[in-house]
């Protein structure tokens, strides 16, 4: 079971990164460059790594669901600042 949870993490994060690769053939509008998926199957691995580490070690289901709420609100904020610049950080590079 645990080695299907890792597999599936591994194969969904290129299928997700498909989305926008397809979305660029029909669309002027989405424009990814190489270190855009690059950086976008860092966030998603990371995050999907991180969240069957906390299923693997934390034993009640009331901490896995705070933690895992934890690392999907740091990948989404990390997203929308690298996305549009939120905050306004260098991090988006404004």
């Amino acid at each position: 079971m645990k080695n299907k949870r890792l597999l599936f993490i591994v194969f969904i994060v290129p299928v997700l990164l498909l989305i926008p690769l397809v979305a660029m053939q029909f669309s002027a509008e989405v424009v990814w460059t190489t270190s855009d998926f690059v950086i976008a199957a860092v966030l998603l691995l990371s995050t999907g790594l991180a969240i069957e580490f906390i299923l693997r070690r934390v034993k009640t289901i009331k901490n896995r669901i705070i933690l895992s709420g934890i690392i999907l609100a740091i990948l989404f904020l990390i997203w929308a600042e690298l996305a549009v610049g939120v905050f306004g950080t260098p991090f988006a590079g404004s």
